[in-house]
């Protein structure tokens, strides 16, 4: 976790020459986070090596958030060739831990997460996006059968899957909502709070790069189904009912949660075995457990049972909460 030896040539230029370098958590990606400390101020560098990864999306999107009113990360300086951008720093609150050490404000937090939704729903999805539809649902569900199944030694009926999926997710597509802009990785660990900022801005979003145009569910399933931390049953279904009062959403919204909360679900399982598998991150396992029991929860839904079958049918109890020793 050092940062490449152009790096300081950029801090440099930028008037950060004398400044300590300090890794900060990476993520799934190929991207890598230092905090860079000068004095009395900070600020938060990217190294996003090209090819692997491209900086431009989160240039935009982040112009994008502040144009609509919501905090992005301020972009300090960026170097777009060698994938580098310092970036402003939002501090070490992230919602998980204040959650974590504070259970008392779980609601009022995720009613604000919602409210951050609320507001960007409001607003017409940023142009250029890609489409996250069925197409797409579909595609990503692959990963649950090419990743998570061959890694616990299970053959399944792959074209029953992706059927299964289709009958339940079609209504999902067609029933009339959005399409608004998806962060795609709205979760407690992606949102900071921010000291001296107010209402919805009170929330700093990070790793939202892979944003999408997509379906008003997918954040809000995100935040409240996390692989990284349990948000109580009652807070879901409180917090579910005040984006759909806020928004005058239709009861389709609800089915669609459930629905695009399973697909997620299962999706992510799929990741993070291939994360395991191919790109030697371990780590990620250790989430399984929890997914596996969102999943399970989502698929007892009506209008799911298409796709709970198919898991009856096909991923036996011993394959499921990840047997990795077993698999290993």
């Amino acid at each position: 976790m050092t940062p490449p030896d152009y790096a300081h040539e950029f801090l440099a230029q930028c008037g950060w020459e004398n400044a300590r370098i300090e890794p900060l958590a990476g993520d799934a990606s190929f991207r890598r986070y230092f905090r860079i400390i000068d004095g009395s101020r900070t600020a938060v560098l990217m190294d996003a090596p090209p090819p692997l990864e491209d900086v431009q999306p989160y240039v935009e999107v982040a112009e994008w958030l502040h144009s609509v009113g919501l905090s992005a990360p301020d972009i300090l300086a960026r170097d777009i060739q060698r994938g580098l951008l310092l970036l402003a720093d939002f501090g070490e609150r992230r919602l998980r831990e204040v959650v974590d050490g504070n259970p008392s404000r779980e609601r009022e937090l995720y009613e604000l997460a919602a409210d951050v939704l609320v507001h960007l729903h409001k607003h017409a999805p940023m142009a250029g996006l890609p489409v996250h539809g069925l197409e797409q649902w579909l595609e990503e569900l692959s990963l649950f059968t090419d990743w998570y199944c061959p890694a616990v030694g299970l053959t399944v009926d792959t074209d029953a899957y992706r059927a299964a999926w289709t009958e339940v997710l079609q209504p999902v597509a067609f029933d009339g909502l959005g399409p608004v802009t998806v962060l795609r990785d709205f979760h407690a660990e992606n949102v900071m709070l921010v000291d001296g900022r107010e209402g919805v801005r009170h929330f700093g979003l990070l790793d939202f790069q892979d944003a999408l145009i997509g379906h008003p569910a997918y954040d809000l399933a995100s935040v409240l189904e996390d692989a990284r931390r349990d948000v109580q049953p009652d807070v879901e279904r409180a917090i579910i009912g005040r984006y759909v009062a806020a928004t005058g959403s239709p009861p389709a919204f609800e089915r669609a949660y459930w629905a695009l909360a399973a697909q997620r679900n299962a999706r992510i399982l799929g990741v993070f075995t291939r994360l395991w598998k191919r790109d030697n991150k371990p780590h990620y396992t250790d989430f399984q457990p929890r997914m596996w029991g969102l999943l399970e929860r989502d698929l007892e839904q009506p209008g799911l049972e298409p796709v709970r079958h198919w898991f009856d049918d096909n991923v036996a109890r011993e394959h499921r909460a990840a047997p990795w020793a077993k698999a290993a």
